[in-house]
């Protein structure tokens, strides 16, 4: 039984790079593939937000001397290289999927608008959204949840590497506990670090729940649009 219509699925740039140090790890982007083409199957439809922290984080940038303006600038032209990839990869399974970008980059990639978004959806095209909101200063997170509300997603699903939401980061802290479930309220005042505030927002008061799960666990994504409790279900 499946328990959404319509999805936004945000992708980290990191998770990109499987065990690589750097760039695109084809295996883990063909796994991610396989799995949006098995849920596309099902009639679901899926839109995309891509981050580019495998290949360039505006951010970081400003302590490599970079301007935070053009940094930003480059995260966003990170996230279009992620998205064309990610593109070819589902196309490749046997999905069509188109790119959209905040900023135009035609003739690779189409710009976005809400009307063409949503007839794309309605064909169950999987639309990528690219290069952030189009703005620097704003993350991919931001992003995320603003195309979710955009086009009327019933749920935003966020892959990492980790399973779910937890007290602290699992890959440094052995000691750290997993939530099954958390409001966006706590969340803030735990200081999690979810996504940032912006996007908290966003999602609150729009009403939009999120959930947090490791997308690197083939089946996974699936097994959530079935309405399988996995990861972390972020609630108003």
């Amino acid at each position: 039984m499946q328990k959404y219509n319509r999805i936004l699925l945000k992708l980290s740039g990191e998770a990109l790079m499987g065990d690589q140090k750097y760039g695109i790890d084809p295996i883990t982007l063909g796994s991610y593939a396989e799995q949006i083409h098995e849920v596309a199957l099902t009639g679901l439809e899926i839109g995309i937000v891509i981050g580019g922290g495998n290949i360039f984080r505006g951010i970081s940038g400003m302590s490599k001397g970079f301007d935070r303006v053009k940094g930003d600038y480059m995260g966003m032209l990170a996230t279009v290289i992620n998205g064309l990839a990610l593109q070819s990869a589902i196309e490749s399974a046997g999905t069509t999927a188109r790119v959209m970008t905040a900023i135009r980059m035609e003739p690779f990639a189409e710009f976005y608008s809400k009307r063409s978004a949503l007839e794309a959806l309605g064909k169950k095209q999987v639309v990528i959204f690219t290069a952030g909101t189009g703005n620097p200063f704003f993350t991919t997170d931001t992003a995320s949840a603003l195309r979710a509300v955009e086009i009327e997603a019933e749920v935003m699903l966020k892959g990492t590497r980790v399973d779910g939401v937890y007290t602290a980061d699992p890959e440094k802290d052995p000691n750290a506990v997993k939530f099954d479930e958390i409001s966006f309220d706590e969340a803030i005042v735990k200081q999690l670090h979810i996504m940032d505030l912006t996007a908290f927002t966003l999602c609150k008061e729009n009403k939009l729940p999120l959930i947090v799960f490791n997308m690197n666990k083939k089946g996974n994504l699936k097994k959530l649009i079935s309405g399988e409790k996995i990861g972390t279900f972020v609630k108003i």
